[in-house]
């Protein structure tokens, strides 16, 4: 079965940067877009980025443009989400997620398949 697995989480002061890494298995990566949403507490979960399959293709929110930048190594099965100049508002649970379904381009709720989540969260 797909299996989504996020690392990176952790506590850093604002300004500074981490960078998360998703590990796909159980079907070909390099076959699907993945994306980064994330949930902080009280709040609905937002879409932060998004991947192509070939990684051909990026976009960002707005609250992030500028300040992270999502990339891809297919050979590895990872997706990786650079985040620089992190502020305390970014604090929340990040998660990678992919559609069901190969070579397309998803909307916000066709991500069939997520992860567990890591924390992150930034101190002011």
């Amino acid at each position: 079965q797909v299996q989504l697995v996020e690392s990176g989480g952790g506590l850093v002061q604002a300004e500074g940067s981490l960078r998360l890494s998703c590990a796909a298995s159980g079907r070909t990566f390099s076959s699907y877009a993945m994306g980064w949403f994330r949930q902080a507490p009280g709040k609905e979960r937002e879409f932060v980025a998004f991947i192509s399959w070939s990684g051909g293709n990026k976009y960002y929110a707005n609250s992030v443009k500028g300040r992270f930048t999502i990339s891809r190594d297919n050979a590895k099965s990872t997706v990786y989400l650079q985040m620089d100049r992190l502020k305390p508002e970014d604090t929340a649970v990040y998660y990678c997620a992919s559609p069901e379904r190969s070579f397309y381009w998803p909307s916000e709720d066709e991500y069939g398949y997520w992860g567990q989540g890591t924390q992150v969260t930034v101190s002011s």
